[in-house]
């Protein structure tokens, strides 16, 4: 199994590369977190396929992955010395959203209210005399 986490840093280093100036390095980076997420994304889906409870992980993960694709090619093609499409940069911070909102419900998870059962009516004693007359 992949790490989880191994393209949640890569995409936050990448985004850290690109906010100080550094857009060579967020395009590699940002290269490297493609197979990353591919692979995550990868054993998220087939955990759903084998049944296990994790379907908000495998779509968020490949959400993730689609932007981290989106954000490198916007920032491959960009002209060279010119500074990078915010779109690149809103595809990153995208995607790191993408990979914390799992983390979030299962923060959020325990603060669910549990419903109480309705209460059953107590039978009055002509009810009671009325089935023990059917039942006989």
């Amino acid at each position: 199994m992949g790490s989880r986490l191994l393209p949640l840093v890569l995409a936050t280093a990448a985004l850290a590369a690109g906010a100080l100036g550094l857009g060579g390095l967020a395009l590699w980076i940002g290269l490297a977190a493609v197979p990353a997420a591919a692979a995550a994304a990868f054993v998220a889906a087939s955990d759903v396929l084998e049944g296990r409870p994790s379907l908000l992980r495998a779509v968020t993960s490949g959400l993730a992955l689609a932007l981290l694709v989106l954000g490198s090619a916007v920032r491959e093609n960009a002209p060279a010395g010119a500074s990078p499409s915010p779109l690149a940069t809103w595809a990153l911070l995208f995607a790191l959203f993408a990979y914390g909102v799992p983390l979030v419900v299962w923060v959020f998870e325990p603060v669910r209210v549990p419903r109480p059962a309705e209460a059953q009516r107590r039978l009055r004693p002509a009810e009671v005399d009325d089935l023990l007359s059917r039942a006989a």
